[in-house]
């Protein structure tokens, strides 16, 4: 890629960019332990195998706040829907019924859609640690995109070794931290790597945690808007 061509791609959807202070407020510094991570993970899905736990004691990758424990979703459910609604009936069962899907129902769930660079980076990341339940994967949990729209951070991301996490990679790590996302003053966080497309309509909405009156939601929004109370969550490649 020329310089030139490089430039023009990072400008792209520049304008739906705006300044966010928003952050993490409720006390998240990193991620925990790899190890604990797994633990907690196993205890709550028993059927799940193991990590390789030794890629945690290596440097993340520039941007990255650490390592996190993501299991395949396929070790979940066969049909991505369905892991990604198993896996947010766990988190709330674990806030104690404080969390809440909007626009409840089957439906909803089936319109969501993987974006192929994301399934590309995951199959990588499989390959990898092929012998494994439970990917470890260096990522940032929203920061460093906040105030960008979902649209201008997919394009951010082109330019790097870098991918948006999806809604099951989302609230496996929300579950895993829960104090990510407890208060209303925190960054709410977008899944650039999935996309929300009723029937065939195309993806023009992304789905998204958020507060919601009492509190934490699954829900999804427009990918060209820009908020400042938004950042896309994001994962990282190895070796580009």
């Amino acid at each position: 890629m020329t310089t030139l061509t490089r430039k023009a791609t990072i400008a792209k959807f520049e304008s739906e960019e705006v300044a966010s202070d928003y952050g993490y407020f409720s006390g998240y510094k990193k991620p925990k332990a790899i190890a604990r991570q797994v633990t907690y993970l196993r205890q709550l899905l028993p059927k799940l195998g193991s990590a390789d736990e030794k890629l945690a004691e290596e440097n993340p990758p520039p941007n990255a706040e650490g390592w996190f424990a993501i299991p395949r979703w396929e070790k979940i459910s066969p049909i991505y829907h369905e892991a990604v609604k198993i896996v947010l009936d766990l988190i709330k069962e674990t806030r104690n019924g404080n969390f809440y899907i909007h626009r409840e129902g089957k439906l909803f769930m089936q319109y969501l859609r993987q974006h192929e660079s994301t399934v590309a980076a995951i199959k990588r990341f499989g390959k990898e640690q092929k012998k494994h339940d439970i990917l470890v994967i260096p990522a940032q949990f929203g920061l460093r995109h906040r105030g960008r729209s979902v649209r201008r951070a997919r394009e951010t991301m082109k330019n790097v070794s870098e991918f948006g996490l999806g809604a099951f990679h989302v609230a496996i790590m929300i579950l895993t931290h829960p104090e990510r996302l407890e208060h209303y003053r925190d960054l709410w966080i977008d899944c650039a790597g999935d996309g929300y497309a009723p029937g065939s309509v195309c993806c023009s909405s992304a789905p998204c945690f958020k507060f919601s009156g009492s509190g934490v939601g699954f829900d999804s929004d427009w990918f060209d808007l820009s908020i400042d109370h938004y950042g896309s969550a994001s994962g990282f490649v190895l070796r580009p």
